[in-house]
């Protein structure tokens, strides 16, 4: 198996809800598919380990359980912030920090994750630091579009976006010169690995200097809510 392959693909990711709706999370079209190079940890494990010995053509249909995907509820990752945390220019961020909202932090190592507001109190901000899938067992299906060795370029840009040093096959608009053919334009951000700091999603990144535990990136990120089956 090689170590690096390039692969598109369209897909749509299905979870048990809480009342036990078998629904629709998220879904890539054909049109608009996720792009990534593989073994750069940039996805779920468990989930190149599935969609990498495909090849061009191939329909997929698996199921990844809590453990393979983002690991159970853990309610010690809901904490609170002092709502200095949350301030631009001396001022309190109301426009991105309100309940339900996802917002990019970076604690004192550096390190980028989300949290999705929970409530705004007096003086603290109560996030959950858990991904929004923790808890969840996953159904992916779809197929593959394209799948094949990733040119040393297309591995150096991948390098470079995740270095901040530039763009590769992710949430960037790269114009000229993106990974694969079509270059980035035709992947766009897909929701899948989110670096939200560089402005995939809106809002400011924000430092959190404790190092808050927890922190799962998203990689599979904003989808389509509903209901259905893999077809």
């Amino acid at each position: 198996m090689e170590s690096h392959k390039y692969i598109t693909l369209s897909y749509e990711l299905y979870s048990d809800n809480a009342q036990g709706i078998h629904e629709l999370i998220e879904k890539a079209p054909a049109e608009h598919p996720l792009q990534f190079i593989s073994g750069f940890g940039t996805m779920l494990e468990a989930f190149e380990g599935n969609i990498v010995p495909l090849s061009e053509g191939d329909e997929f249909d698996f199921n990844l359980s809590v453990n393979e995907a983002y690991g159970p509820y853990v309610q010690e990752h809901v904490i609170e912030l002092d709502k200095q945390v949350f301030t631009i220019d001396g001022r309190f961020d109301k426009e991105n920090i309100y309940p339900g909202n996802v917002i990019p932090l970076t604690n004192a190592d550096g390190n980028r994750f989300d949290g999705i507001i929970v409530e705004v109190k007096e003086k603290t901000v109560v996030v959950d630091l858990n991904h929004f899938l923790a808890g969840r067992d996953l159904h992916f299906c779809g197929k593959v579009i394209q799948s094949r060795p990733a040119t040393d370029a297309e591995i150096q840009g991948y390098i470079n976006m995740f270095s901040g040093e530039g763009c590769g096959c992710g949430c960037h608009d790269c114009g000229d010169g993106g990974c694969g053919e079509g270059g980035c334009g035709e992947g766009g951000c897909g929701g899948h690995h989110h670096e939200h700091g560089d402005g995939c999603c809106g809002g400011h990144e924000h430092e959190h200097g404790d190092g808050c535990c927890g922190g799962h990136e998203h990689k599979h990120g904003d989808g389509c809510c509903g209901g259905g089956h893999c077809h």
